[in-house]
């Protein structure tokens, strides 16, 4: 990894674009930062995460931040709504909460942090670097 800053924060109203815009910040960053292979299921969870904030939170006001882990990534998104998400039940016929059964399903660990105000909420989550597998000398990966 270079020198690279360890985080990065903005505060964003989101609008028609901007979850575009931000999975693009966010795969340079990991790019940037040597955690390239994480990228799709950084993209993915924070894309579904940034919808529901869109769909949530009135004034479509938050905050992001990066952060760089010993072999991880962590993403956190806050806002001033403090209506907590609920993710879907197993049920298929759910009309929402499925957005979180996806960022389960693509990152190591997520979760919501209320704020220590009451006046809001950080849904976070945590992309692991997996190792490289130890390969011979002929270049196969040792078990």
């Amino acid at each position: 990894m270079t020198d690279f800053e360890t985080h990065y924060r903005a505060e964003f109203a989101l609008g028609e674009h901007s979850v575009r815009h931000l999975r693009r910040i966010l795969r340079l960053y990991l790019k940037g930062s040597g955690l390239l292979e994480v990228a799709d299921a950084a993209e993915l969870a924070v894309s579904e995460i940034l919808a529901n904030v869109i769909r949530h939170v009135p004034d479509r006001r938050c905050g992001i931040c990066f952060l760089l882990l010993p072999g991880a990534v962590r993403v956190e998104v806050s806002d001033r709504c403090p209506r907590l998400p609920v993710p879907a039940g197993r049920d298929v016929l759910a009309e929402g909460g499925r957005g979180l059964l996806l960022v389960e399903a693509v990152t190591d660990r997520w979760g919501v942090t209320s704020s220590p105000t009451g006046g809001g909420k950080t849904v976070w989550f945590e992309c692991d670097v997996k190792p490289a597998p130890v390969r011979d000398g002929g270049g196969r990966a040792l078990s």
